[in-house]
């Protein structure tokens, strides 16, 4: 699962089978830019699917201009990330409650969840009420 959110309370999210890679990032920046109009600001983890060559060069070329920029938080520091909101409502809050039986229902429970959170945009924009992430808000 990968997902970005705004203070507006936007989410856009993509689920996927396997391990996060650049590749995948990528494709998901990809999405964003299409759907997002103007410049996007992105705050993520070190991981090395954020931090990869392939996602620089990618940021650098034309298809993105001067849309989208990165913002890599410093090791260790989920408390800053917004997408951490994210994934506790998903995971604990939501398919922490229901008994899934095979990936299929995992990933149609983490689809729901993430589609609950598109249409109650004021829960999204309550995860950016917690003081860590006032950074992102000021």
């Amino acid at each position: 699962m990968i997902s970005a959110i705004s203070s507006k309370g936007a989410i856009h999210f993509s689920l996927f089978g396997g391990s996060m890679t650049a590749a995948k990032f990528i494709e998901f920046l990809k999405q964003l830019l299409h759907d997002v109009s103007g410049k996007i600001f992105l705050v993520v983890d070190g991981s090395s699917a954020h931090t990869a060559k392939k996602v620089a060069t990618f940021l650098a070329s034309e298809e993105v201009g001067n849309r989208l920029r990165l913002f890599i938080l410093p090791p260790y520091s989920p408390e800053l990330n917004p997408d951490e909101w994210v994934w506790k409502n998903v995971k604990h809050d939501q398919i922490g409650k229901k008994v899934v039986r095979s990936l299929g229902e995992l990933m149609g429970a983490a689809e729901n969840a993430l589609q609950r959170l598109q249409e109650t945009p004021q829960i999204v924009r309550a995860f950016f009420a917690d003081p860590s992430l006032r950074y992102i808000t000021e």
